[in-house]
């Protein structure tokens, strides 16, 4: 391969997410992994480092770093630092070090597309409009070293600095990427309500309908996302142990589960560089433990509205990366506990499931701790999430539509119709209909309405009853039109509700 002349100053020109990096003219990229990559540029020169970016997901962000570097083929050194819990859990610093050690192999993704496995523990990803070679290529011609803390990497970066023959290993190169382009239908724009007996059948629920509904924006940083604003989310009886459908579907297991709920509750030291966790926001961040305050206020005043915990600070205008989740209240109401929960930009496709989750896991240690120190021995009530910006990033919409079709229509299939709202009986006599409105369980007649036609019925009951649900509300009509029917044929047929018309004889 000819070698371009060495050369002592460079510029980093990334295509792939620009916005969310920060570029130098040095030789060295770092991976800061959740560490906030600023810690770590203010002990840095520009001229020691080509660029600074943190790494989330290893399926959805390591190819758009392999992008960037073949791109710029100047550098010759990556530092990894993988230093925190949060970079354990998640592992797309581990699978990017794993890519540079074990290499690659061809394989499928989740959605059935072609593209390049990462050789590792934790499932990583490749585009394939990237040769084999080329990637090679990048293997061969790059250094890299992982770091354990930040001062490591510093004193790695530095070091990378000093060398005094650096050569470009190439020429740029770019390759196709392919985007995936929804299909948008109208809809509300403020204001959504999707319930589900688990947090499994509800996340597919938010996903078909902001993939549905949802308008498309700028993030704001790189890129676009799919986004419903004030969407409420109402789980109603998601086990104990939680439920993972199998084959398990969801962005989650429960090994990561086990990790994420402990960050949810437990309190940990701040740490230069290191992201804030809820459960130190919860825990310790003004000065008091939120969690046992709303635990001792409940167990003596049970019926409290005063049972409130807050993660946003005032100071956080000024932080760029401030909490997602800002407010927990805790209600008990008729001998259940219900948790609510507020986030002001909420990931729906890859993280509202462990969100839940989380949230789910500290409910149910509020609930455990009321009744060990009072009389209350409560049930679990539903768990509501309020997502002002409820989206999914454009790297997702592939998997999310994927995820519909192989499991929406299971879904519903599976999902039960009781109404809330109550039942109706219909029935035609006197010519005339009659409809009893039913209270749910008890059957109790709450109202009864009368009519001749399905129109002036259905009107007086989407009047009374505006919260009906859609599916209820459709068979009203067809049961209703039915109705009409039977008493436009003048007696010849009879009806029965949720039978056929049947002539009499």
């Amino acid at each position: 391969m000819t070698v371009t002349p060495h050369l002592t100053q460079f510029q980093y020109q990334p295509l792939y997410k620009p916005n969310q990096l920060l570029c130098g003219r040095g030789t060295t990229v770092v991976v800061t992994g959740w560490t906030v990559k600023g810690i770590l540029a203010k002990h840095l020169e520009a001229s020691e480092y080509a660029a600074i970016g943190q790494l989330y997901s290893p399926t959805r962000g390591i190819s758009l770093l392999l992008r960037n570097l073949l791109l710029n083929p100047h550098v010759r050194f990556l530092v990894v630092l993988n230093a925190t819990k949060e970079d354990r859990n998640a592992g797309g610093c581990q699978c990017l070090l794993d890519f540079f050690r074990h290499g690659f192999k061809a394989g499928k993704s989740e959605t059935g597309r072609d593209i390049w496995q990462i050789e590792s523990e934790i499932i990583g990803y490749i585009d394939r409009e990237i040769p084999a070679n080329s990637l090679e290529t990048l293997r061969q011609n790059i250094e890299y070293r992982e770091a354990s803390s930040i001062g490591e990497a510093i004193a790695l970066i530095k070091s990378y600095a000093e060398k005094n023959s650096v050569s470009v290993w190439g020429q740029p190169l770019e390759f196709p990427f392919s985007q995936t382009v929804p299909t948008v239908f109208p809809g509300d724009r403020y204001g959504h309500l999707i319930k589900g007996k688990t947090i499994a059948e509800t996340w597919v629920k938010i996903i078909h309908r902001i993939k549905t509904t949802g308008t498309i924006r700028p993030t704001g940083y790189d890129g676009k996302w799919q986004e419903l604003i004030d969407l409420m989310a109402v789980v109603t009886d998601e086990p104990t142990d939680f439920y993972f459908p199998e084959p398990n579907y969801l962005p989650c297991d429960r090994t990561f589960l086990a990790q994420y709920i402990s960050q949810m509750l437990d309190d940990s030291p701040q740490q230069e560089g290191v992201k804030y966790t809820y459960g130190q926001r919860l825990r310790s961040w003004f000065g008091c433990d939120q969690i046992e305050q709303l635990i001792n206020k409940l167990s003596n005043d049970i019926d409290s509205a005063r049972a409130v915990m807050s993660l946003w600070d005032v100071k956080d205008y000024n932080d760029n990366s401030p909490p997602c989740l800002n407010h927990i209240w805790v209600r008990a109401i008729d001998g259940e506990l219900s948790l609510t929960a507020t986030f002001r930009s909420n990931d729906m496709f890859g993280a509202w499931v462990v969100n839940a989750m989380g949230l789910r896991g500290l409910q149910q240690h509020i609930r455990d701790e009321i009744a060990k120190r009072s009389q209350y021995n409560l049930r679990m009530g539903a768990l509501i999430t309020v997502s002002q910006s409820a989206h999914i990033y454009d790297d997702c919409w592939e998997s999310a539509e994927s995820l519909i079709q192989t499991q929406y229509a299971k879904v519903c299939r599976d999902r039960a119709f009781d109404d809330p709202v109550g039942s109706f009986a219909i029935a035609v006599r006197e010519n005339t209909i009659f409809v009893e409105h039913l209270t749910p369980g008890s059957g109790e007649v709450v109202n009864c309405y009368t009519g001749k036609t399905a129109r002036q019925l259905y009107q007086k009951i989407a009047t009374e009853c505006p919260s009906l649900e859609v599916e209820h509300a459709l068979y009203l009509g067809t049961e209703l039109q039915k109705a009409e029917i039977s008493l436009s044929l003048q007696g010849n047929f009879r009806y029965n509700q949720d039978k056929r018309l049947k002539e009499i004889v």
